[in-house]
């Protein structure tokens, strides 16, 4: 039954992340950066498109509100909330520009940009990468197994085993939500 192999395939991947001990590495070094970040005054800044902007957004609402407890919340947001910014930006220059452009006025030297897209090659993606570089921001690229073009302009690359979009972002979603308890549980602990 198909719906039986879409659960075992996702099951799959999953365990090929909990066999990586260099990707889970990875994860705990994210961790630990975005709960540096926070510490130090600073923000996680998301941005992804379609699905990956969903989980972008769902991140940033995990550390801007709270996840597993009551806790004071943390600066994070995504970047593609603002629709009035995004659609006049994207005619006004171009879609390739709409979060360089956001980051080039409110990111800043130790603030955490947390890119995903499961191909790694999406435009505007990219741009924001490089205009993160540009400022001193710390780099995240949530990708798929090849990493694309982001494998380069990442500090710290989130590769998931799966060349499979559906595959790739239920993990992504798993791993930002222990990002996420990581962080919570170390700035507030119990």
């Amino acid at each position: 039954m198909r719906i039986n192999e879409s659960i075992s395939e996702s099951i799959a991947v999953k365990q090929r992340i909990l066999s990586d001990d260099l990707l889970i590495e990875v994860i705990q070094d994210v961790a630990n950066t975005c709960a540096e970040a926070f510490c130090n005054g600073n923000k996680v800044f998301f941005c992804g498109n379609g699905g990956s902007a969903a989980d972008a957004q769902h991140l940033a609402a995990e550390f801007s509100g709270r996840f597993c407890y009551d806790r004071a919340p943390l600066p994070s947001e995504a970047l593609h909330v603002n629709t009035s910014y995004l659609t006049a930006v994207a005619n006004d220059y171009s879609f390739d520009e709409v979060y360089a452009r956001l980051l080039k006025g409110s990111g800043r030297e130790g603030d955490v940009l947390v890119a995903i897209s499961t191909s790694g090659n999406s435009k505007n993606i990219i741009r924001a990468l490089e205009e993160a570089h540009n400022l001193g921001m710390i780099t995240v690229g949530m990708t798929g197994e090849s990493g694309g073009k982001m494998r380069d302009l990442c500090d710290f690359l989130i590769n998931v085993p799966s060349s499979e979009t559906p595959r790739i972002q239920e993990s992504h979603i798993m791993i930002g939500h222990v990002i996420c308890e990581f962080v919570e549980s170390s700035i507030f602990p119990k």
